[in-house]
């Protein structure tokens, strides 16, 4: 790669822990179960990489990782200009202001509709002027085709349509990487093929998106680069070939 990563681990070990690690990494290093070992993984800016394997590969554990939810307790890694090993809690909301984070279950706020749920974030992520404000999330509604729906509470908007907000809520403030864990795993075959298209101009406009998924249909229709998680391990597989 030419340019620097935005995603780099080396040698790191991706272990099941929470947050608590920030405060004692090393009695919870002591306590941990390791799910991954001896990662090695680079993503550029607009790459889009899927993570794939078995339900309890650790998939989901890694992107908990990179978004801070699992400390990095040995090895390397950085995302979006931090360092992994070296974050402290108090640290953790600057990251994920430079990264955006897709869940399969929703989390928006239900009492809000979809125009508020955006300007929560904003607010809460240090955002200060109205105007800005709202013309940002005009922006986004834009981009995910809810610009019409900013009145809408979730309720009323279908399945599809809530992942596309929490889409345009995970872009706000312009991530260098997206991180979507099974994000379209609740979705019809039809909606999700929506969101795969809109996640791949994400990746175009130069946003790296990072996917775990389960769903070969959406990869054989959506090919890019992919990494299999196994036996406590990752790499690389060659996607046609697998295939066929």
């Amino acid at each position: 790669m030419n340019q620097k990563p935005v995603v780099k681990f080396r040698n790191a070990a991706i272990c099941y822990a929470d947050a608590r690690g920030y405060k004692s990494a090393g009695r919870l290093l002591r306590e941990s179960e390791m799910v991954l070992s001896g990662v090695d993984l680079e993503v550029a800016a607009g790459e889009f990489v899927y993570l794939i394997g078995r339900v309890g590969s650790g998939k989901s554990t890694l992107l908990k990782t990179l978004y801070a939810e699992v400390p990095l307790l040995t090895g390397e890694g950085h995302i979006a200009g931090f360092n992994l090993r070296r974050l402290r809690r108090r640290d953790i909301p600057y990251l994920r202001r430079r990264i955006g984070i897709v869940f399969q279950d929703y989390q928006l706020l239900t009492d809000r509709n979809v125009f508020m749920n955006l300007y929560y974030v904003m607010k809460a992520t240090g955002w200060k002027r109205k105007a800005e404000i709202a013309e940002r999330i005009e922006q986004v509604l834009r981009l995910v085709e809810l610009e019409n729906k900013s009145y809408k509470m979730p309720y009323e908007l279908s399945g599809g349509e809530q992942q596309r907000l929490v889409i345009a809520r995970a872009l706000l403030n312009r991530p260098k990487v997206l991180l979507a864990d099974e994000p379209t795993g609740n979705l019809d075959p039809v909606t999700a093929d929506g969101i795969m298209q809109l996640f791949r101009e994400i990746a175009k406009s130069g946003c790296a998106v990072v996917m775990s998924t389960h769903n070969t249909s959406l990869i054989e229709n959506y090919p890019a680069r992919a990494i299999l998680f196994a036996s406590g391990q990752i790499h690389e597989i060659d996607l046609e070939a697998e295939l066929g």
